[in-house]
Parts: structure tokens; sequence; C-alpha cells
């Protein structure tokens, strides 16, 4: 997928429950990351589009698949830093959120940054997350 694409037009639709607009949403990303909590990132997706290291690029996989791959891949890091940079409803009930991550791989001292790609789409009163991409 062209990455010029994915920064302009990202969608992602996911879940993260609760109320309220895409900022709130975002800052419960930020937080549910920062925890390596999949579960509560993806929490009501229907299905998630994932592109994340050591997992071939999908089309849309269950919540608790999509889940599990990223839990593999949490868990191999310590985040120093996670930061929302941009959160943007770019068309009615479709959002883009950006994060910005800091991290070691465990057993290392080396700090990186990743750079995570949210796709949100609005269902009912919830932001839910459908797409996530992460780029370095």
């Amino acid at each position: 997928m062209n990455r010029v694409w994915l920064g302009c037009v990202l969608l992602i639709g996911g879940s993260l429950a609760g109320q309220g607009g895409l900022a709130e949403a975002a800052s419960r990303a930020r937080s549910a990351w920062l925890a390596h909590d999949p579960g509560a990132l993806l929490a009501g997706s229907p299905g998630v589009t994932l592109e994340i290291p050591g997992a071939d690029p999908s089309s849309a996989i269950g919540r608790d698949q999509a889940g599990e791959l990223l839990g593999r891949y949490l868990r191999a890091s310590q985040e120093r830093s996670v930061d929302v940079r941009v959160a943007r409803e770019m068309e009615a009930g479709r959002g883009y959120v950006e994060l910005q991550r800091r991290f070691t791989v465990r057993g290392t001292t080396e700090e990186r940054d990743e750079t995570v790609f949210l796709g949100f789409r609005r269902r009912g009163d919830q932001w839910v997350v459908v797409e996530l991409r992460t780029a370095r």
C-alpha cells in the first residue's frame, strides 16, 4: 500500500469502548498502547487491517487474531513514551490518529522511534479501530 496514501487517508475502524470524540478515543488508544493492552485498543472492533513488523500485511482480520499478533509484537518492547501527534476526523464517521512512540527492545538500551497510524470508524456513539499500521 502506498505510504503517502496511508498518511493522508488512513481509515481505521476498531473499537475503543466508550463515548466521546475522536480526541478522547485517541487518548484511550495512547493509554492502551502504553499499557500494552491490545484488548482495550481493539475493543468493539468488527475487524482490523494490521500491518506491523513480524506479521504479513493483512486484509481485515478478527479482533482476537489481531489482538494476539499485536500482543506478540508489543511483548518484545518497553515503552519510553507515546504521544498523540494527530487526531483528525477525515469525513463523517471516519478518523485518523497518529501516535509517536519511543521504545526499547527488551534486553537492549537503544531507544527507537516508531509512528503508529490508527484508522477509526464511528459505530454508534463509539470510535473503534479498524486499521493499525506502524512505520519507523
